[in-house]
């Protein structure tokens, strides 16, 4: 018998529903307020902006596509339809992988470099103010270890895990 089914759910606590229903409204309303402003000043969403920014980081500007899609944490048919809308826009193009004839690259091209160099300083100031400006160092700290733990506990490391971009 199943006693997951049967057992009383582990219901959250005032304070954890509290906690939770806070960190869903500041993270619905911080990513709505960072894809407002990228729409704004670069037409494109803030996930957009974020792979031309792996991309750019990455060594000649370029990354396999199934890497991409597990820094930017999406599903592989997520990130093609958005490198296909990136590549409509002349700021992404693909490569053939010459060694793995399913593979593809993903490239930064020079307007996407260009987009990025244009939108980045607006960005980093709607970050800015969206998010740092409202917290102490000491809060941003401990944000970023608390964030970092969850985001490690959602990533099991073992074959097989249900992740977005092996799916």
């Amino acid at each position: 018998m199943n006693t997951a089914s049967t057992s009383e759910p582990r219901w959250l606590t005032d304070e954890q529903q509290r906690v939770w229903r806070s960190y869903i409204d500041a993270t619905t309303l911080l990513e709505d307020h960072l894809d407002r402003q990228l729409q704004r000043d670069a037409g494109m969403p803030h996930v957009y902006y974020g792979l031309l920014v792996k991309l750019a980081e990455s060594p000649h500007r370029r990354l396999r596509m199934t890497e991409l899609a597990m820094y930017a944490k999406i599903t592989r048919s997520r990130l093609s339809h958005a490198i296909a809308r990136l590549e409509k826009n002349g700021w992404v193009r693909r490569e053939d992988c010459p060694d793995d004839k399913r593979g593809q690259f993903a490239v930064l091209t020079d307007a996407g470099q260009d987009v990025l160099r244009q939108t980045a300083p607006g960005h980093v100031e709607a970050v800015q103010q969206a998010m740092f400006d409202r917290l102490t160092p000491e809060q941003q700290k401990a944000l970023g270890e608390i964030m970092r733990i969850v985001a490690e506990g959602l990533q099991p490391s073992e074959a097989g895990a249900d992740l977005p971009w092996l799916r």
